[in-house]
């Protein structure tokens, strides 16, 4: 009898896992970053469809934009800066280690949805023009999340993510969508 209670418990995990990866799965994005360009394809192809679709993925985009660039400045701020000033990515720090760890996840997820508020800005005339110049500076904070969680990333670097969370906040000030922090969950970062 004794022996079912850790197989039960086996049992259980694996099925936990098993519906995380599928949930991961089903509600992550795809590679694909083309933003719904086979729908706008088949819109432009259907003369019926009226200019109120147009207006309304303008202001998709805009929503889209500006949760995107909040959940990207809030794990910057949250796991990233507020660590970082703290002191506990010093060497000898207590907790140290797994600051590192939620650092380089951090870094990782803001730069992907850094990412996905670039494209989606592409989406709105004036959120375009605002963001295209920034999009250099999105891509050189590529491998930040790796050097972050090695423990090898400086002030410089700590300040690359923050200067591009503030000039993508700017940038969507002006052209009237506000960006608010917006701290993901933990299995958000991780999924």
């Amino acid at each position: 009898m004794p022996r079912s209670v850790p197989l039960r418990r086996t049992l259980a995990a694996l099925l936990l896992s098993c519906a995380l990866v599928a949930g991961a799965t089903a509600c992550g994005g795809s590679d694909d970053t083309s933003g719904g360009n086979a729908a706008s394809a088949s819109a432009a192809a259907d003369p019926s469809v009226s200019v109120s679709a147009s207006a309304e993925k303008q202001r998709l985009a805009k929503t889209r934009f500006v949760a995107n660039a909040g959940l990207a400045a809030g794990a910057t701020y949250q796991w990233i800066v507020k660590p970082y000033r703290a002191g506990t990515f010093k060497k000898g720090a207590e907790g140290r280690r797994l600051a590192l760890v939620k650092a380089g996840l951090a870094g990782g997820f803001a730069y992907n949805r850094l990412k996905a508020a670039a494209e989606n800005a592409k989406g709105d005339p004036l959120l375009s023009k605002a963001v295209a110049p920034l999009t250099a500076g999105i891509e050189s904070l590529k491998g930040l999340g790796t050097k972050l969680r090695k423990g090898e990333a400086g002030e410089g670097d700590v300040g690359a993510f923050e200067s591009v969370i503030d000039s993508i906040k700017n940038a969507g000030k002006d052209a009237g969508a506000e960006v608010k922090d917006k701290v993901p969950s933990s299995s958000q970062l991780t999924g």
